[in-house]
């Protein structure tokens, strides 16, 4: 999957459903981060999401999932940071585990997309 240069410079801060929703029916390779204000491992992922936004041909957007209750439901958040992908607007891949590694992130990310597009 080549992104002939169009790779994103920062993750996009989504305010609730409808903005989720635009932004996954906006990009063919979408990252999204559910988090919650306090969060210390959440606050810790800020700088690994950055590096993942520059590094990956998705776009990377974050949300406070408390901003919009549907989205706790919807996504099934039982525990934050979760990051949900999506490839052609469908989820692909979705990971709950606390701190994730830059690279293991990105890795993940080439991976399950790369899977998808295989697959089709």
């Amino acid at each position: 999957m080549s992104d002939t240069g169009s790779k994103r410079q920062q993750p996009v801060k989504l305010a609730d459903e409808a903005a989720v929703d635009e932004f996954i029916q906006s990009h063919s390779i979408a990252l999204l981060e559910l988090y919650t204000t306090g969060c210390g491992i959440c606050e810790s992922m800020e700088p690994v999401i950055g590096n993942v936004a520059k590094e990956t041909p998705a776009a990377v957007g974050v949300v406070n999932a408390r901003s919009d209750p549907t989205l706790i439901d919807r996504f099934t958040v039982r525990s934050v940071p979760k990051f949900v992908l999506f490839v052609d607007r469908e989820t692909v891949a979705e990971r709950a585990e606390g701190f994730i590694p830059g690279a293991d992130l990105s890795e993940w990310i080439v991976r399950e997309a790369e899977k998808t597009s295989d697959s089709t």
